[in-house]
């Protein structure tokens, strides 16, 4: 893919994907839930493809058209044993929440993904649910293939403190603990995405939220309710970064998801200095604003501490913002990075390090000395479709031609992003 400067600013009104995990967690729950779900705004990405495909492979018949995905729900209890793996393709999502469904089931079942899950750390969802009496096992106790052995397990409740902040494994434990004895309590360090939290409460299931401990008792069973997802922010984010460091820009993204757990991209770029105006607020389950962002002269900040789960996904573009804006960007406490589809962190280094941005990696993170002329380069995408995306906002202020390589990586969460660039003048 060929990306050049744009000298005119990137101009209009679009719509992004839906909320990738807001769209796993619907066709999971909606799965396990009695009666049928009808999902609106549903990701048609390859990671939630991977969700529908491991539900339909236990027995839940899942109809997909154009504009609307239907789950007829077997209930809590309905799930059958595949006939084969489990496959989860690229989707750590998808992989660990199902762990958390899966110790609560009544059969054996083996789970694997792609090559990059089958390095991602799995211990970490392991590690409770196996407190809990569930048996699972993996290469290296960590890693992909995993197996569950379900048969005449049963869990209990436990009180887990997470070792990180992660809707990942939050929601693995408040998983499992549906099928618990007694309450389930998660205890985290700080605040994680609550799409769990907020979609079980709208099913019916009884969830307590206290500041940072949440406490699940186990519901008999939960009742279907339909789901319209939300535009992703951090799809969005490619766009709110892109608007304000292009010069001329104005771009209006419609009916945005902001939770506030997964907000931190906007307080970050505002304290940067972009001109970001939110508009025509709605509140369902979750909350939806349309974002409208100009050219802003950036300057740079620093990324850390308990904003880090809230914008954990958008910090590759974060870091693309700060190469362009004044003055020295510091990311730090963000050493998850390293475990995400690629080693984020080194990615991103590198790759703008090729454009001359003088940025230099750390323990946790990176430091970024903004205001350098940058020039067009070929940008690698490390199969991770958040740098391929990232990389391509950046090319649009270097100076020259660029190229992303391996573009098609975006298909994972945004297959029309190329599209949406182009229908803002930026391709």
């Amino acid at each position: 893919m060929k990306i050049k400067q744009i000298d005119n600013g990137l101009k209009g009104v679009i719509t992004v994907p839906g909320d990738k995990s807001v769209s796993h967690r619907a066709v999971m729950f909606g799965a396990l839930a009695k009666g049928t779900t009808h999902i609106t705004g549903f990701l048609m990405g390859e990671d939630c493809l991977s969700t529908i495909d491991c539900f339909r492979k236990m027995g839940v018949k899942i109809d997909v058209s154009d504009k609307e995905v239907v789950v007829h729900g077997v209930g809590m209890h309905g799930l059958k044993c595949p006939n084969e793996q489990l496959y989860t393709g690229n989707s750590g999502t998808t992989t660990r929440l199902l762990c958390g469904i899966l110790a609560g089931q009544d059969f054996d079942v083996t789970m694997t993904g792609d090559a990059s899950i089958q390095k991602r750390p799995m211990k970490r969802v392991i590690t409770p649910l196996s407190q809990m009496g569930a048996k699972i096992d993996g290469v290296d106790g960590n890693y992909c293939p995993l197996t569950l052995h379900g048969a005449n397990n049963k869990l209990t409740g436990i009180t887990y403190e997470l070792p990180v902040a992660s809707a990942q494994i939050k929601s693995a434990v408040l998983l499992a603990g549906l099928y618990a004895e007694g309450q389930t309590t998660v205890i985290e360090p700080a605040c994680s995405r609550d799409h769990t939290e907020r979609m079980l409460r709208a099913l019916g299931a009884d969830v307590k939220s206290e500041g940072r401990t949440i406490v699940l008792t186990p519901p008999e069973d939960l009742t279907a309710k339909n789901v319209a997802v939300p535009a992703d922010i951090s799809s969005a984010a490619f766009f709110l970064v892109a608007g304000a460091i292009i010069p001329n820009s104005e771009i209006t993204i419609k009916n945005v998801g902001v939770n506030p757990t997964r907000t931190g991209i906007l307080d970050v770029l505002k304290a940067m200095g972009a001109d970001i105006t939110e508009s025509n607020f709605r509140d369902e389950v979750e909350p939806t604003c349309d974002l409208t962002v100009k050219s802003s002269k950036l300057k740079g900040t620093v990324i850390g501490g308990e904003v880090i789960p809230r914008l954990i996904d958008e910090l590759p573009v974060l870091a693309v913002a700060a190469a362009f804006a004044e003055g020295q960007t510091i990311i730090k406490d963000a050493e998850e990075l390293k475990v995400k589809e690629s080693n984020r962190i080194a990615a991103m280094v590198c790759e703008l390090s090729k454009a001359g941005a003088d940025v230099k990696e750390t323990d946790d993170g990176m430091i970024i000395n903004g205001g350098n002329k940058l020039s067009g380069a070929s940008f690698e995408t490390y199969n991770d479709h958040r740098i391929a995306m990232s990389m391509a906002i950046c090319a649009l202020g270097c100076e020259g031609e660029s190229e992303i390589l391996n573009p098609e990586v975006v298909a994972i969460s945004y297959p029309d992003f190329f599209d949406t660039l182009k229908k803002l003048g930026g391709v």
